[in-house]
């Protein structure tokens, strides 16, 4: 089983209300997707940041962004 890839695109400012300005995770939930060992569990992660991301606003470049790092590490993206 591939490990899905963190959906942190390597950016990590955290200039958003403690929200990465690129992926819109915090720093513990970056801390926490590193914990998570389950695809499902990760799957989930990600379903849970895409509708972060939504509410929050202004990340409709992380989508392609992270569509091209799980095609760099050979993994299908969890997005579709």
């Amino acid at each position: 089983m591939t490990k899905i890839p963190s959906p942190c695109i390597d950016i990590c400012k955290y200039k958003r209300l403690g929200h990465c300005i690129a992926c819109s995770m915090t720093k513990p939930q970056k801390s926490l997707f590193k914990k998570l060992k389950k695809k499902k569990h990760q799957r989930a992660f990600v379903d849970m940041l895409v509708l972060q991301q939504q509410a929050l606003g202004k990340y409709e470049h992380w989508r392609e962004a992270y569509g091209r790092k799980c095609h760099k590490k050979g993994v299908n993206n969890p997005l579709g």
